[in-house]
């Protein structure tokens, strides 16, 4: 009882951490889930520029959807107009324009309505004009809780009306963009804070206000300030603002002159960011706009209605013009309704189709029913935005833990960035050939490469398209630089070019993995993935060591030695650390263990210094510096892993780093041989490369390496190709993603030592990573860099790479917005180099929340 009461302090106590926790990072950063109901239609009102007319769209939809005859058959029909930002209040305030119109139009055609309007924040000016009595100047720079609220009734005897909600949730007075309303009013909001009071009203606006579910009885519409890229209050664009909501949208374009440039700019402004927009609306100024539009926009692909001339008529009370306009908006109306009604659908059928044409990989289908697929609707930075169904249909979203298969580092504002730089690239190249041929993308990312993870020591980048192949070539490099390092190539170039007289094999690890393709495997130890089940072929060309690892255990960093390691030499200092850094310095080179890992290696390397009767020779060191990845998160110590490249160098045996999981801020640091206090001859980079937006890999190597494959004879050149080579997106993505990780203004996270060395700051806190590592359900913890990852203390048939241990923790972190994949009964969350360390907080406090629960469940099963 005691150590529960211990453990609920702590958890208490890290509550209050994460709620006070120091952090700096964009505005548009949420970190809180958000939930948005699907149970009803909710649409966004775009512009292309201000005053075309948004809210008479807004107007429209709203009439034809409670007061056409059809509608009003079912009197508990509910809109929920919302009105985000508003500015010129309290003159001109848009939800008034609903509120004082439809009750208008419902009396024209003789039907009830209940309507409402609220106007909930304003600025301080914008209050002391509203409400003189009520406020009085003073210093704050707050939002105002206004309160304002009146309602109308239009209702027949016996009878309930069909319901309009208009509101309006922040109000400056000025009659200005919001940015600048905001910054001379005060009253500033960040984009998390807009974005989840804007959920929290769709769900009390008609899930909590009797829409039933499974009828078309509650219809939403969110209308924008300005244009599709008009500032709100922080400053971000509005399609930027609005963009992990994602609601499907009505673009109100311009019917002006120069109104087919701008609607189009707008439209693209959109898809760019991954809206869909399902239609487009403008008004006739007599100039056919909506012609070219639709031969833009691919015969009716996007459907563009025109409405009639708007009366310029102060006091014109526009009610003919609403009559007049009615069929449109039925048309559009019934649009938006086909369309939700069809993404419902799609939505609802992809889990049984995915079953039904899929083979995932690395997934037993037979464990994988439908209800267990996840429907992912989109991303938006870290966070998928997932498809449920509990009671209720509704998007939310998720934390991708799994940074996607380790690719995904980019936030939401380096999504747009890529997206709109790969789109150039694609428009202005296409795809060329790479060989004998340059073109800017290419050069620009070779030249990065070579400064940034290549600095200092790699002179050549060999461009490939995924991280397996990338290491294929690599092995391709190394051998050819041994064979003519130790007099193999001029025998073979005499005798036949085409016949092999020796074996070259790998000095690997045991827990590596270099990838799936059937040469990169042999250069891996016997496992899980190669046997005969999964790989025939497979003969493991290498001799694999077992090596020493480091971990966390009860708040303490300790390095577990192989066997082979154990000696009475070795002090408690030489396995133990206070702090994990201190197993990076370059100062234990001289201890004892040092002296052990070097003295083994040599011995091992021994057997292969002279062709032996099965003239088998170690051509080539290849390994994952640090941390290996599939093998289950394991941190190598650096220790053995820098004997090893001294012991290589020695011997004349080309070193390979595998940094394709390792590379690019992965690990806190730009390249891993920054940790590792050494630099190979040749190394592998991809995933994180392009910020994971596409495939794209590179082998880097050394002047000698590129200089045993030159000579007069095609026949000794690099006989290796891909069509996709340097292909022109993916190093555009790479150009961009290589230099927004290491800038401090682009990301916050980037700090220097003295030494000007640029890292990472610490993004998992120190107290709640001691705090797991203690938990009676872990065995071991590793976290560096972007890396949290923990092993559940498993009975050995629990174990291991197929373990399904660890499945109903998985289940419990996904149902807790946390999208996770184990590896067997080891657990490891991820985030990008651009993740706030509060984001990072947030996970661990979910994790050790879910530990607990997942901790109490095993404990009530062994007692049964």
């Amino acid at each position: 009882m005691l150590l529960r009461r211990h453990h609920h302090h702590r958890l208490f106590r890290l509550r209050l951490l994460l709620l006070h926790h120091h952090h700096h990072h964009h505005q548009s950063q949420s970190f809180s889930t958000l939930t948005i109901p699907l149970s009803h239609p909710t649409y966004i009102i775009w512009s292309s520029n201000t005053s075309l007319g948004k809210t008479l769209v807004s107007t429209g939809l709203s009439s034809s959807f409670l007061l056409s005859p059809s509608s009003s058959s079912s009197s508990s029909k509910k809109f929920l107009y919302l009105k985000p930002l508003q500015t010129g209040f309290p003159s001109d305030p848009d939800s008034r324009f609903l509120f004082q119109k439809l009750p208008s139009l419902s009396l024209r055609r003789n039907l009830p309505l209940f309507s409402s309007h609220s106007i909930l924040l304003s600025s301080l000016p914008a209050a002391k004009s509203f409400k003189p009595n009520e406020f009085s100047l003073n210093e704050s720079r707050e939002m105002c809780e206004l309160g304002f609220y009146e309602e109308k009734k239009v209702l027949e005897a016996g009878r309930v009306a069909p319901e309009l909600v208009s509101e309006t949730i922040y109000a400056w007075e000025g009659a200005l963009s919001p940015h600048l309303a905001a910054e001379r009013e005060g009253g500033a909001v960040e984009d998390s804070e807009l974005v989840k009071r804007l959920e929290t009203l769709l769900k009390e606006g008609l899930l909590e206000g009797g829409v039933e579910r499974g009828k078309l009885d509650g219809f939403c519409v969110v209308e924008t300030a300005g244009g599709v890229a008009s500032p709100g209050p922080s400053g971000t664009l509005q399609c930027d603002l609005y963009r992990p909501l994602r609601f499907p949208g009505v673009l109100v374009g311009d019917g002006r002159l120069g109104g087919i440039s701008g609607t189009i700019s707008a439209y693209e402004s959109l898809k760019l960011r991954g809206y869909d927009v399902v239609a487009i609306v403008i008004e006739d100024h007599g100039l056919i706009n909506e012609i070219p539009l639709k031969s833009y926009l691919r015969s009716g692909r996007v459907p563009v209605f025109v409405l009639p001339p708007i009366p310029q008529d102060p006091s014109n009370d526009l009610m003919e013009w609403f009559d007049e306009s009615c069929n449109v908006f039925n048309s559009l109306k019934d649009i938006m309704l086909e369309a939700y009604l069809e993404r419902m659908r799609r939505l609802n059928e992809m889990p049984r189709k995915a079953g039904d044409v899929f083979w995932w990989p690395f997934t037993q289908h037979k464990l994988v029913p439908p209800s267990a697929v996840t429907v992912i609707d989109s991303r938006c930075g870290e966070n998928f935005s997932v498809y449920k169904v509990q009671n209720k249909e509704y998007i939310t979203q998720q934390f991708d833990a799994c940074a996607s298969w380790w690719t995904q580092g980019p936030d939401a504002t380096l999504q747009t960035e890529l997206a709109r730089d790969m789109g150039y690239a694609a428009a202005r190249f296409g795809h060329v050939m790479f060989p004998e041929n340059v073109y800017e993308p290419a050069l620009e990312c070779a030249e990065l490469l070579l400064d940034g993870v290549g600095k200092g020591w790699a002179t050549r980048v060999y461009f490939s398209d995924n991280g397996s192949t990338a290491i294929e070539i690599a092995l391709k490099m190394a051998f050819r630089k041994f064979s003519s390092d130790h007099g193999i190539l001029p025998e073979l170039l005499k005798n036949n070019p085409t016949e092999s007289c020796i074996e070259l094999m790998v000095l690997a690890l045991k827990g590596s993995y270099h990838g799936d393709t059937l040469g990169a495997m042999e250069a891996q130890a016997p496992s899980s993935f190669t046997g005969f089940l999964q790989q025939p072929w497979y003969t493991g060309r290498g001799l694999f060591l077992d090596p020493p690892t480091v971990f966390m255990h009860n708040g303490k960093w300790t390095v577990s030695l192989p066997e082979v390691f154990h000696s009475a030499t070795l002090k408690p200092e030489d396995t133990t650390f206070r702090a994990r850094d201190e197993i990076f310095l370059k100062s234990r080179d001289e201890s004892n263990l040092a002296g052990l890992y070097s003295l083994y290696v040599s011995q091992q390397l021994s057997q292969y210094s002279t062709l032996s009767e099965t003239n088998k020779q170690i051509g080539a060191l290849i390994m994952e510096p640090i941390i290996q990845g599939a093998g289950g998160m394991h941190m190598v110590d650096p220790l053995f892993q820098r004997m090893l490249v001294n012991e290589c160098r020695h011997c004349r045996i080309p070193v390979i780093f595998d940094e394709v999981f390792t590379g690019f801020w992965r690990l806190g640091v730009e390249s891993a041989a920054e940790l590792l206090g050494c630099v190979p001859d040749i190394a592998c980079f991809a995933k994180l490369m392009t910020g994971g937006i596409i495939p794209l890999a590179a082998t880097m190597a050394t002047d000698a390496i590129f200089d045993s494959f030159t000579g007069d004879s095609k026949l000794k050149a690099l006989l290796d190709g891909h069509s996709y080579s340097a292909h022109a997106m993916g190093c555009t993505a790479a150009a961009k993603s290589i230099k927004w990780f290491k800038d401090p203004y682009t990301n916050l996270n980037i700090t220097s030592e003295k030494s000007q060395k640029m890292l990472l700051r610490e993004l998992w806190d120190a107290e709640l990573v001691q705090q797991i590592s203690s938990h009676p359900s872990v065995s071991r913890v590793v976290t560096l860099g972007t890396l949290f990852a923990l092993e559940l203390q498993a009975d050995e048939s629990d174990a291991g790479y197929a373990s399904l241990y660890a499945r109903s923790l998985v289940q419990m972190l996904r149902e807790d917005g946390i999208y996770t994949r184990p590896l067997g009964n080891v657990i490891y969350v991820m985030c990008g180099p651009c993740t706030s360390p509060k984001m990072c907080t947030l996970q661990l406090l979910k994790l050790y929340t879910k530990l607990e629960e997942f901790t109490l469940v095993k404990t009530k099963m062994n007692i049964n």
